[in-house]
């Protein structure tokens, strides 16, 4: 904010001694907001949330669909799934622009002014509102020269000790996953990787290039599997596929651009979701 940090400082101690409390705690390391600075700012928050919705409304952006939608996806997802539907989008509305936030981690939709998310995985509980488009598998997958080399694995433990590619992204954890076909039972298997990387696409070249096999949602892997690069390999032992969601802030009023978005994306990331997972 292009704020001296003694200014910032002398504010926020006025602001305490107006309220007659502390609402940081604060060390030579860090500053922890107080329990009453985590009320003071959540309620702050709602404030400018309809300070935020009365500017929208009067600008008209709930009787028209106009002005700036942001929406928040992964960069792999957002590249393949999300960007061609903006694209139809905007050629449909030309009122609205669209500003798309990539990551592979989860943003704050509220601290980040996003109006709509996409999230892959279970949600945790909150007040956001969520419309489901689809679910990924989780696959593990290696090229025909590793399958010839290592031999397909018949069981999820044989993986211990063959040559693997990890992705060790926010999705993913150390250890892979798998469920029993006979008790339905998750067990984990600790691969030693050869390579550790941290972009799925990455993980996924090397696995075509015979570094080792790897373990991706599958939409990673998809176009290497269509074209005889990848293999998938003990599908019986798959856990159970993560949902993926379009999550928004719940408000007592939507603004026809985010309405309209959800109307126009949702059916048609159903639709290709279904393709991929036929």
């Amino acid at each position: 904010m292009n704020i001296p940090v003694p200014t910032l400082t002398r504010k926020v101690s006025d602001l305490e001694d107006q309220l007659g409390t502390k609402l940081l705690t604060r060390t030579t390391r860090k500053l922890t907001l107080t329990d009453a600075g985590e009320a003071y700012v959540a309620t702050a928050r709602r404030i400018l949330e309809l300070v935020d919705e009365q500017e929208r409304e009067a600008a008209g952006e709930f009787t028209t669909p106009r002005g700036e939608l942001v929406i928040a996806t992964s960069m792999l997802f957002g590249r393949l799934y999300v960007l061609p539907e903006v694209i139809r989008f905007l050629a449909l509305f030309p009122d609205i622009n669209v500003k798309i936030m990539q990551s592979d981690r989860n943003v704050d939709l509220v601290d980040a002014r996003v109006d709509l998310a996409v999230r892959i995985g279970n949600l945790p509980d909150s007040g956001m509102i969520a419309t489901r488009i689809g679910s990924f598998r989780f696959v593990t997958c290696a090229s025909p020269d590793v399958l010839s080399r290592q031999g397909v694995p018949q069981h999820p433990h044989e993986l211990a000790n063959m040559p693997c590619v990890m992705f060790t992204g926010p999705m993913l954890s150390p250890y892979w996953r798998f469920r029993s076909p006979e008790s339905g039972e998750y067990t984990t298997v600790d691969v030693v990787p050869r390579l550790q990387v941290s972009s799925p696409d990455s993980a996924a070249e090397a696995a075509m290039k015979g570094v080792g096999f790897t373990q991706l949602l599958h939409y990673h892997v998809a176009d290497a599997v269509a074209a005889g690069k990848l293999r998938i390999v003990l599908e019986e032992f798959e856990a159970e596929p993560v949902p993926i969601h379009l999550v928004h802030v719940s408000r007592n009023l939507m603004p026809l651009k985010l309405r309209r978005f959800i109307d126009f994306v949702a059916p048609r990331l159903r639709e290709a979701l279904s393709k991929l997972n036929a």
